[in-house]
């Protein structure tokens, strides 16, 4: 199970490891929806059997195996990001998982918008050489915070680039305005939604790629990936 997350224009490999199925079904179709790649499995040795995964999403109260002792297997010969889901709440549950080898500790009952936060902040913690995104025409670093667009600079503000990079970040999925809003202000957010639409309308001017960036009428934007936008 070797992790490829850092894979140009290849969806984000997620391994459910949950016995319980009105858990796992709707992380998967959650995940799904959202542009990953989701696999199932209900025991500890299923886990360890299968396929090749960037992220494996482990409860520890397992039928067969215990938790930990699978994320310790897991962590013998995979480089794939480990994030704990499970109802144990006990400090000492989070520092055992956390010595054996998890990169996240996740508390039963949770949002899909924050597990998938969580997963976007363990890739970037394991994949540190993914230095910039390239869409295209299109290039984002975001350790400079430079944007190209035919290699030509294209000058953003800071909230601007936040949007940019959140987007360019996971091609091809609609992320909602909530979750932009969230990401790129705050928590507190309590202003009209309607400066997101300024910001992005700005971006599209700025940018100049015809069709690049999408409006998911009700939910909110996606870029379109290479292949689709036509560059």
């Amino acid at each position: 199970m070797t992790s490829n997350a850092a894979v140009a224009d290849q969806p984000v490999r997620v391994l459910v490891v949950e016995d319980d199925e009105g858990i796992a079904s709707p992380l998967r179709r959650g995940l799904s929806r959202s542009g990953y790649a989701v696999q199932t499995v209900a025991s500890g040795r299923a886990a360890l059997e299968a396929g090749p995964a960037d992220v494996v999403l482990l409860d520890l109260g397992l039928p067969d195996l215990d938790g930990l002792e699978v994320c310790r297997r897991l962590r013998a010969y995979s480089d794939a990001a480990v994030i704990v889901v499970t109802v144990r709440s006990a400090e000492g549950d989070r520092v055992a998982a956390l010595d054996d080898g998890a990169d996240d500790y996740l508390v039963k009952p949770f949002g899909l918008a924050e597990l998938e936060a969580r997963i976007r902040a363990v890739l970037r913690r394991v994949n540190p050489g993914r230095t910039h995104y390239t869409v295209g025409l299109l290039t984002v670093d975001p350790r400079t915070r430079r944007v190209t667009v035919g290699g030509a600079e294209v000058p953003l503000t800071p909230k601007e680039f936040d949007i940019l990079e959140c987007l360019v970040a996971d091609p091809g999925r609609a992320i909602s305005r909530h979750e932009l809003l969230t990401r790129v202000w705050d928590d507190n957010w309590y202003g009209p939604t309607r400066v997101l639409d300024v910001h992005v309308a700005a971006l599209r001017r700025k940018l100049a790629i015809d069709g690049l960036i999408e409006t998911v009428y009700g939910h909110g934007f996606r870029l379109i990936p290479a292949a689709e936008s036509g560059n």
